[in-house]
C-alpha cells in the first residue's frame, strides 16, 4: 500500500464513529451494571452474609461475622489485576468492543450465580468456597469493564471534551448505586428483615440478568473506537501488550496510588457506614432509614462527576484531582465526627463525602487512559484502576470495622482516609503530564 493510500485508510478509519447517544449508552451501561453488581454484594455482605455463610462467628460476635463477610467482598478486588491483564491483553490486541462483550458476560453470569448459592447450613464450608469463586470470577469480569468503557468514551471524544466524555462510564456508578440500593430498599420495605435474611437478598443478584441482557444488546450494536481502528490501519497494534506495557511501570504504579483514595472513600461511605449505622451506632438506624439517606446522597455523587469533568477540561485533570484529594483529606480529618444518630448530621456526612467522591472519580475516566499510548492503553489504564481497587477498596470496610473495634471511635476511620489522601497527593505530584498525542483531535 502506498503512503498516501495508508494515510487515506487510517483517516477513514478515524472518521467513522458512533453518535454521542450511542457512545453514552455503550460506555455507561456496562459500568452501571458493574457497580450495581458490586453494590448488591456490598449490601449483602454488610447486612446478610455474616449470618448466612458465617453463622457460628456471627452468633459469637456479630462484628467478627461482618468482618468475615467483608473479606469475601475483598476476593473480587484481589482477582481484578488478573482480569485487567487478561482483558487488557485482548482489548489492546483485538479491540475494545469484543473484549467488553466478554467482560460483561463474565461479570453477569457470576453475579447471577451468587443469587443461587445455598448457605452454610446446606453446604458447610463449600458454600463459602463457591461464594469466593463466584466473587473472584465477578472480579475478573469487572476488571475488564471500566477501562474498556472509558476508552469507548474517550477514544470517541474531541480533545477539548475528553474529560466530559470520560464522565459517561463514571456516571454508571451512581446509576448502579441508585438501582442497587433502591431495589434493596423496596424489597426490605415489602418483605421485611426476616424474609430478606431468609431469601429476599437473592432477588437483586438474580435481577442482574435483565440488566446484562440490555447491556449485551447495546454492546453488540456499537462499533469499534476510531482510535483503535486507526491503529489497526497504521499497523500500530502490538502482539504482546503486557510486554509493551513494561516501560510504563511508573505510570501504572503512580496511577494506582493516585486513585487509591477514591476506592477507600467510596467503600467507607457506601459499605462500612451502612454496616456501622445499622448494627453498631447507638441507637442504630433501621436498614430502610440508612439506605434512603444513601440514595439521596448519591445524587451529589453524580452531579460532582459532571462538574469535576467540566473543570478538568478547562483547568486540567491534575489540578482538579489534587483539589479534590485535598478536600477529601479535610473531610477525613473532620467529617467522621458527624457520624452519630442524627439524620441531619449523617446526611451531611454522606452528601459531603459523595461530593468529594464524585470530584475524585469523574476526571479519572480521562486521566488514567491519557497516561498510556493506544497500543497499551486498555492494559495500562485497567491495571492502574484495578490495583487501586486492591490498595484502596478491597479491605476498606474490613479496616474501618477493625479500627472502630480497636479504638472505640469512628475518628480512626477518618485518619485512615487522611493517610490514603496523602498517598494520593504524593502520587499526583510525581506523575508527569501525559505526552501521548495519539488521541483524536
Amino acid at each position: 500500500m502506498s503512503a498516501s493510500a495508508a494515510v487515506s485508510a487510517s483517516q477513514a478509519a478515524a472518521d467513522k464513529r458512533d453518535s454521542v447517544p450511542e457512545i453514552i449508552a455503550a460506555s455507561m451501561v456496562g459500568t452501571a451494571i458493574e457497580f450495581y453488581d458490586n453494590y448488591c454484594y456490598s449490601i449483602a455482605s454488610a447486612s446478610y452474609f455474616g449470618a448466612i455463610f458465617f453463622p457460628g462467628a456471627t452468633k459469637a460476635n456479630p462484628a467478627i461475622g461482618t468482618m468475615l463477610a467483608f473479606l469475601t467482598f475483598a476476593v473480587s478486588f484481589l482477582a481484578r489485576p488478573f482480569g485487567s491483564m487478561l482483558f487488557g491483553h485482548f482489548g489492546d490486541k483485538i479491540g475494545r468492543k469484543t473484549t467488553l462483550v466478554v467482560a460483561l458476560m463474565t461479570m453477569g453470569i457470576s453475579t447471577f450465580l451468587v443469587g443461587c448459592l445455598p448457605g452454610y447450613e446446606q453446604l458447610g464450608v463449600f458454600s463459602i468456597i463457591i461464594l469466593c469463586i463466584c466473587r473472584a470470577c465477578q472480579g475478573v469480569g469487572l476488571a475488564g469493564e471500566w477501562s474498556g468503557a472509558a476508552l469507548v468514551a474517550t477514544e470517541n471524544a474531541p480533545a477539548n471534551k475528553r474529560a466530559l466524555y470520560g464522565s459517561f462510564p463514571n456516571l454508571g456508578a451512581p446509576i448502579g448505586f441508585f438501582c442497587a440500593y433502591g431495589l434493596n430498599l423496596l424489597l426490605d420495605t415489602v418483605l421485611g428483615p426476616e424474609q430478606m435474611q431468609a431469601w429476599g437478598w437473592r432477588i437483586p443478584f438474580l435481577c442482574s440478568a435483565v440488566l446484562v441482557a440490555i447491556g449485551l444488546y447495546v454492546r453488540l450494536h456499537m462499533t469499534e473506537t476510531p482510535i483503535f481502528r486507526q491503529a489497526e490501519a497504521e499497523d500500530r497494534v502490538v502482539k504482546h501488550p503486557l510486554r509493551s506495557l513494561l516501560p510504563y511501570w511508573k505510570e501504572v504504579l503512580l496511577g494506582t496510588f493516585a486513585m487509591g483514595i477514591t476506592y477507600s472513600l467510596f467503600y467507607v461511605l457506601g459499605t462500612w457506614s451502612l454496616s456501622y449505622g445499622v448494627k453498631v451506632m447507638k441507637p442504630a438506624f433501621t436498614q430502610n432509614e440508612y439506605l434512603a439517606m444513601q440514595m439521596v446522597s448519591v445524587f451529589f455523587f453524580a452531579i460532582f462527576i459532571i462538574i469535576s469533568c467540566l473543570y478538568a477540561d478547562k483547568l486540567g485533570r491534575k489540578t482538579v484531582l489534587i483539589t479534590a484529594t485535598l478536600c477529601t483529606l479535610v473531610f477525613g480529618i473532620f467529617a467522621l465526627q458527624s457520624l452519630q444518630h442524627n439524620p441531619f448530621t449523617v446526611m451531611l456526612f454522606l452528601c459531603v463525602g459523595f461530593c468529594c467522591m464524585g470530584s475524585l472519580f469523574g476526571p479519572c475516566g480521562a486521566y488514567l487512559p491519557e497516561l498510556f499510548p493506544t497500543s497499551v492503553r486498555y492494559s495500562g489504564a485497567g491495571l492502574s484502576y484495578n490495583l487501586a481497587a486492591i490498595l484502596g477498596g478491597a479491605f476498606a470496610p474490613t479496616i474501618a470495622t477493625a479500627l472502630v473495634q480497636a479504638t472505640g471511635t469512628v475518628q480512626s476511620v477518618g485518619w485512615y482516609l487522611a493517610v490514603m489522601s496523602v498517598l494520593a497527593l504524593v502520587a499526583l505530584f510525581l506523575i508527569k503530564e501525559s505526552k501521548n498525542k495519539d488521541y483524536t483531535k
